[in-house]
């Protein structure tokens, strides 16, 4: 089987890329290796993917039409894509919002019309985002509710993202899935995320800064889960029975709401080391609280994440110890 992965040489991209290859498949990687985070971190991941003979990387913005429609004449064996290329992060939408219409609107479409062009294709699965459920105060957040009163322009694009490839699955019968990620972390994780940002920080004696005063809780999911979780649903397409159109929505995430300010007291203890907390008021396009349904998920592909933040965080430490203090080789996490 040959599966397009966008956003290979990105966090979760690239942990898909290398669970697809252990279980011996062959991967057609997509990424433009852009600036909004060091592009040396990509190419450390991307580096891993290579030394594989089943990945083919090509380098491509998604939102070159032209050259994503060409890839259907170049790759027709095609039989899935795992689209996770994205404009990521919310506050940074704020201040260059182009591009998240270029990458997360018009990219995501151009996806969309390359997957109606392969004739194998068996199912497009594709990245949402929890920021979809805005202010909701309903928690968990659950796939069944209202998300039209988004409070970022990230949150708008991903949610512009699920309807238009409801509409490709009803007017071409593309099976799609959307995939609402939680707050993502472990190794080769993203610089911007707070994992990162705080491991960063403590080692290096600088402080933390803590929004909501510290009065925030998240759906931290570990990126072993993660991984798992989303080759289970590009394992099970959504069928079209009985004119049913072949779209659907899914939470993933680790339905633990954890408190803040514990996540940064487990990081402490991995690191050995106080945080300097710097409390702040809640910023612009950011939300209290975070928790995922993940019900409909379980019953359709048995997904049931297993990693902690106490048993998560220490691995990321020590990769992140790994990655910036020696030479040593962390390789990609695996499917199971």
């Amino acid at each position: 089987m040959t599966t397009i992965v966008t956003g290979a040489a990105g966090f979760i991209g690239s942990h898909v890329a290398a669970a697809l290859m252990a279980r011996g498949e062959d991967v057609i990687g997509i990424d433009n290796l852009n600036h909004y985070y060091d592009p040396a971190l990509k190419r450390a991941r991307l580096s891993l993917l290579e030394e594989n003979p089943q990945f083919t990387f090509v380098k491509l913005d998604i939102a070159d039409r032209e050259s994503i429609m060409a890839l259907a004449d170049r790759y027709p064996a095609i039989e899935a894509i795992v689209h996770l290329a994205a404009q990521a992060g919310v506050r940074h939408s704020l201040t260059a919002p182009f591009a998240y219409t270029e990458s997360n609107v018009t990219g995501h479409l151009a996806i969309l019309e390359l997957g109606r062009r392969l004739p194998r294709l068996q199912h497009l699965v594709y990245a949402s985002s929890s920021s979809v459920y805005g202010a909701n105060s309903k928690l968990p957040f659950a796939v069944e509710d209202r998300v039209d009163t988004p409070v970022s322009l990230y949150a708008a694009t991903k949610r512009a993202g699920e309807l238009i490839s409801y509409a490709y699955s009803h007017l071409y019968r593309i099976p799609t899935t959307g995939l609402r990620f939680f707050t993502v972390y472990g190794p080769w994780g993203r610089p911007d995320m707070a994992a990162y940002l705080f491991t960063e920080a403590i080692l290096a004696g600088q402080p933390i800064r803590v929004f909501n005063n510290g009065d925030m809780r998240r759906d931290f999911t570990y990126i072993d889960d993660i991984v798992s979780g989303v080759l289970g649903v590009l394992d099970n397409p959504p069928a079209a029975a009985r004119g049913e159109v072949p779209a659907r929505v899914f939470n993933i995430g680790n339905h633990r709401a954890e408190p803040l300010l514990r996540f940064v007291s487990v990081l402490e203890s991995a690191i050995g080391r106080k945080a300097q907390l710097i409390f702040e008021p809640m910023q612009p396009g950011d939300v209290k609280e975070t928790f995922a349904d993940i019900e409909a998920i379980n019953r359709c592909c048995g997904f049931e994440p297993r990693v902690s933040i106490d048993d998560g965080l220490p691995r990321f430490v020590s990769w992140f110890r790994s990655y910036h203090g020696t030479d040593e080789r962390v390789p990609m996490a695996s499917a199971g």
